[in-house]
């Protein structure tokens, strides 16, 4: 959910010390609820907080300071623009300061945020959970309005069950999480993740206009109200596909964290690499974008009917006659672009055959099948 915070006569709710802050354009993702910008004389204690656009004035004409400062400036003005949690270690401290017992403090302290390390795939590549590209999650929909679903059990291959509540999710939403995903991949999951949406629009193949930095506030927005539970065999998830995030109207900085517990998804056999290249290479063709995903998290696809690629795609094309003539297009330009052969035989068992990556031929010699 997305909220914008106007700076309409907001300095006439502040108390009056605070009368010379004035708030700018800011928007949080999924936390509802207004927050005011204040000032109280106290030592900065965390000056690497969320990026909102809170200005302080100190009095000088054309002279201003943006919240947070830098850790190299010297200030001792502290920003209460949204409520923070103190760490375990500022508890511990502000205790002792305070004279008191900490011991119990000790015992039950939080730990830290889990910084949880992605899997390393290639930097041309985005590493997706199979479950995810097995699915209709990220379906083949058709633009327009989406529907609000409630706790829709996805369409998925044996042994994966998904429930998804949120808006319909579409190939482009993917593209987006994909890149989230790639970003965290570096930092780690539970940390925060900072771009400006010109670079995360760069990176994903789009432009930069103003109808494009509205898209990409609308997926983050479907991405943060989409509730999942997914479960592949042994592995469980469940939680929203984005944690929460917040950006900055006025430059376009936006601060977003991925939830650490996505990592139950992956394990050493539960995701693939998808070649983004070739990704891109299929843009607006959202059929062919499902099956190059489809087709890359298996190292030696199986024949698969017709009628079962059109229910795990979620293809909102009702006739299967006029599915099959889109799968047949969607084929033709998957091989254009990755070289893989396919064929529909009588019974409409649709072949693919494909090189697999080095993994997936290791995968392959370890279950003893033949590589072609």
């Amino acid at each position: 959910m997305e909220l914008a915070i106007r700076a309409q006569n907001a300095t006439a709710r502040l108390p009056a010390p605070c009368k010379n802050w004035r708030i700018g354009s800011v928007a949080v993702i999924g936390h509802p609820g207004i927050y005011l910008g204040s000032a109280t004389h106290d030592h900065r204690q965390n000056p690497a907080a969320w990026a909102f656009a809170a200005i302080y004035d100190h009095g000088r004409s054309g002279e201003t300071d943006t919240w947070p400062w830098s850790a190299s400036q010297d200030s001792d003005w502290r920003v209460g623009l949204m409520p923070q949690k103190r760490t375990f270690e500022e508890n511990l401290a502000l205790a002792k300061a305070r004279g008191q017992r900490t011991p119990a403090l000790e015992q039950v302290g939080t730990a830290k945020p889990l910084d949880v390390q992605l899997p390393l795939w290639a930097e041309v590549c985005r590493g997706v959970p199979n479950s995810v590209l097995r699915s209709a999650l990220f379906g083949v929909v058709r633009r327009g309005p989406r529907s609000f679903q409630q706790r829709v059990q996805k369409a998925s291959v044996e042994g994966v069950k998904i429930i998804h509540t949120g808006p319909q999710l579409d190939q482009a939403d993917l593209d987006v999480w994909e890149q989230a995903l790639q970003l965290a991949r570096t930092g780690g999951l539970g940390c925060r993740i900072q771009f400006t949406a010109s670079q995360f629009l760069k990176s994903i193949g789009r432009g930069n206009g103003k109808s494009q930095h509205e898209w990409l506030k609308g997926a983050f927005a479907r991405l943060a109200s989409s509730v999942v539970e997914i479960k592949d065999a042994h592995r469980a998830y469940f939680g929203p596909i984005l944690h929460h995030g917040g950006r900055d109207d006025e430059t376009g900085r936006y601060v977003i964290e991925m939830n650490p517990k996505i990592i139950e998804l992956y394990g050493l056999d539960g995701w693939s690499s998808v070649e983004f290249g070739q990704r891109m290479a299929l843009k607006k063709r959202p059929l062919a974008q499902w099956l190059h995903g489809y087709y890359s998290s298996h190292a030696k696809p199986f024949p698969v009917k017709v009628e079962t690629l059109h229910r795990l795609c979620g293809s909102q094309n009702a006739s299967f006659k006029g599915f099959k003539q889109d799968l047949k297009s969607a084929l033709e330009k998957l091989q254009e672009v990755t070289n893989w052969r396919w064929k529909i035989n009588d019974s409409d068992l649709v072949h693919l055959s494909k090189v697999p990556t080095a993994s997936q031929s290791r995968y392959l010699l370890k279950c003893g099948r033949q590589i072609k």
